[in-house]
């Protein structure tokens, strides 16, 4: 800006400078010639005087080195002449000031050499005897005159260019220095030139609308950065040229790496062919998904292509974790076709047994033995059918009525229900403990303690014990069934609570199990918010404990 200023000062001043010049030299050369041109015409009022008391005798005895004087006759004839011989010289009466002098008693008129380096200046006079007297005068032109002062010209012009280019630097300097000093923040602290208050009120109310939408734009990244901090999608905004623009915490823990990849190519990240395919497939068509496994786990990977004024601005890319929708598909099928299987085998059992009865086959002392065994599987039938509709009211998450439940109260009920079938197995049953008051549903607690206890007495061992304990502490109650059975190995621990799961299939349906017991008693705890783990060891036992929260259930 500086530069600026100074150019535009100092090339004023030059302009300024040569424009003063060519006018008072212009000026001069007019009142000099002015000047000249008066003393000329008082010089030829002289020489008429003269001429008309002596005649030609007077013009030759005058002084003429300065002036040249002519003195023409009635019919042009030039009868005397201070520089020439008028003999030689040709007729004046066309002359311009002669004629005028002729006509009006007194003429003038100028002259320029062939080169336009002199210029002659004519007076003329007309005597009392007609004829008329003139007087010139030549003199340089004003560009010889200009052209002669050339040197002395050029170095004022020089001195004053410098003098001019020294003063511009400083004023300059002293315009631009408050404007250096402006405090852009707060454009109404400052005091500068009244000229720029405009300027300065118009900043101001820039700067507060810039200000205005810096919050706005902060309040709208503060709300996004919020919004997808929290999600558990992973999300990651690519420009035109595929470079990562914006990285949520999920995609950065999916795709191991942080914020510090903000600017870096996303397939520098991402490497896998199938995502490059995907980018591809998005550019090219607006929107692509694909399925992936990464990290052990199974991800839905959507693409969808921003377009502006349709113009490619980026890419938004999704990553959903399907793993527990995948697995619940996987079960869903799973339990299908296990419960068609389960359903199917008591049904082909009491199928068979009919027809037998109905063909006659059967002999008369067996035919309650076959009665029996279609009642039995009737029985199992339909608890397997309760065990499914129970599991799936469990699954649809229906509210249920609840009640003050005591689990010590509820399980010495059940273990005198199941006192008959304990003897039968001769196992002894044992309740202690606190009341252990929780609010509950008491049809699916009771379901708890029933299947938990049932299984203890099933794989319990001749001569063995079931002790069922409800402690209460802290806002907690703990349940535990522990049993001296076969016990469980090890690797069937995470699998017993899974639907239609058995350790010995053999034993469970000798038992009459559905193999549905185990799952209804995890959704039920889970229903009660409650948490159930498992101890175990082969040949020694097993001990199921369920921790309830008083305040959470």
């Amino acid at each position: 800006m500086t530069s600026r200023i100074f150019k535009s000062i100092l090339s004023v001043a030059v302009a300024v400078l040569l424009a003063s010049l060519v006018i008072i030299t212009g000026v001069l050369y007019r009142y000099f010639g002015d000047v000249q041109e008066a003393q000329l015409k008082d010089e030829l009022s002289l020489a008429a005087a003269g001429v008309e008391q002596l005649g030609e005798s007077y013009l030759k005895k005058l002084d003429s080195d300065r002036y040249r004087l002519t003195w023409v006759d009635t019919d042009g004839k030039v009868i005397f002449d201070s520089h020439a011989n008028a003999a030689d010289m040709e007729n004046h009466g066309k002359r311009e000031e002669v004629q005028e002098a002729f006509i009006s008693g007194t003429g003038s008129s100028t002259r320029h050499s062939v080169t336009l380096t002199e210029q002659t200046i004519y007076e003329s006079v007309r005597l009392n005897d007609g004829s008329v007297l003139r007087i010139s005068v030549s003199r340089a032109t004003a560009l010889m005159l200009v052209l002669g002062m050339i040197q002395p010209i050029a170095i004022v012009l020089v001195i004053a260019v410098a003098l001019s280019a020294w003063l511009a630097h400083g004023m300059a300097k002293r315009v631009v220095q408050p404007l250096n000093k402006l405090n852009l923040e707060k454009p109404m602290e400052n005091e500068v030139y009244e000229e720029l208050s405009p300027l300065l009120h118009r900043i101001h109310a820039q700067h507060l609308e810039i200000n205005r939408q810096m919050r706005v734009l902060k309040h709208k990244q503060d709300e996004f950065e919020k919004i997808t901090g929290n999600m558990k999608e992973a999300l990651v905004l690519l420009d035109s040229s595929g470079r990562i623009l914006s990285i949520n915490p999920a995609a950065g823990r999916l795709f191991a790496t942080g914020t510090d990849c903000i600017g870096a190519d996303f397939l520098t990240i991402e490497r896998k062919q199938n995502m490059r395919a995907a980018l591809e497939e998005a550019e090219r068509q607006g929107y692509s998904a694909f399925h992936a496994d990464k990290n052990g786990r199974e991800y839905q990977f959507d693409l969808s292509r921003i377009d502006s004024d349709g113009t490619n601005r980026g890419m938004v890319v999704l990553a959903f974790d399907i793993t527990d929708r995948v697995n619940a598909e996987k079960h869903r099928r799973e339990f299908t076709a296990n419960v068609s299987h389960e359903l199917k085998t008591p049904l082909q059992s009491i199928i068979g047994s009919a027809e037998l009865l109905e063909n006659g086959i059967v002999k008369a002392e067996d035919v309650s033995r076959f009665v029996g065994h279609i009642r039995k599987e009737a029985s199992r039938l339909v608890c397997l059918i309760e065990d499914i509709i129970r599991l799936s009211q469990l699954d649809e998450g229906i509210e249920m009525p609840r009640e003050d439940v005591s689990l010590k109260v509820l399980s010495e009920e059940i273990c005198e229900t199941l006192a008959d079938a304990a003897r039968l197995k001769d196992v002894s049953l044992e309740v202690v403990g606190d009341d252990g008051v929780i609010s509950g549903v008491r049809r699916l607690l009771y379901e708890v303690v029933y299947n938990l206890c049932d299984n203890a007495i099933k794989y319990n061992n001749p001569g063995g014990s079931v002790k069922v304990s409800v402690t209460q502490d802290a806002g907690e109650v703990l349940l535990c069934v522990q049993d001296t059975g076969i016990g469980i190995a090890p690797e069937h621990h995470d699998k017993i609570f899974e639907r239609f799961y058995r350790v010995d299939k053999s034993h469970s349906k000798q038992s009459g199990g559905t193999g549905l017991g185990l799952s209804i008693v995890k959704h039920a705890v889970q229903y009660h918010h409650g948490k159930i783990s498992i101890e175990s060891e082969m040949g020694k036992g097993t001990t199921v404990s369920i921790r309830f929260d008083q305040k959470n259930n």
